[in-house]
């Protein structure tokens, strides 16, 4: 199980970074939430994978899982969506903005001067 959760969060970890490291503006957003996820799922298997356990520990309770990843991992969730909804309206104001949605520092002027 554990080799299971390992593998996704290096997997889910490499597509993000790979999406955030393209030049338009949707892989980008793309590979941020990938990368949330990732996260999120690394927080959450950090308080030992165990099934039916309940989180709680009570008197006559000896296997329990930990609560605050669980509160961790659900405080990540919002902060996650709120910042997403920033960089989704961030894009499109460049989108609208340029009719282009590349992710560059260069001008089109200093484009076109280089091809010439």
């Amino acid at each position: 199980m554990e080799l299971l959760v390992a593998s996704a969060v290096g997997v889910m970890t490499a597509a993000g970074i790979y999406l955030v490291l393209r030049l338009r503006t949707f892989p980008v957003i793309l590979g941020m939430s990938l990368l949330t996820y990732a996260v999120n799922v690394f927080l959450f298997a950090s308080g030992r994978l165990t099934v039916g356990a309940p989180p709680v520990l009570r008197d006559d309770m000896t296997v329990y899982t930990d609560p605050l990843p669980q509160a961790l991992v659900l405080t990540a969730i919002v902060i996650s969506f709120g910042m997403t909804a920033v960089v989704v309206m961030i894009g499109l104001g460049a989108f609208l903005g340029s009719d282009d949605d590349h992710v560059d520092d260069q001008p089109e002027e200093a484009e076109t001067e280089e091809k010439a």
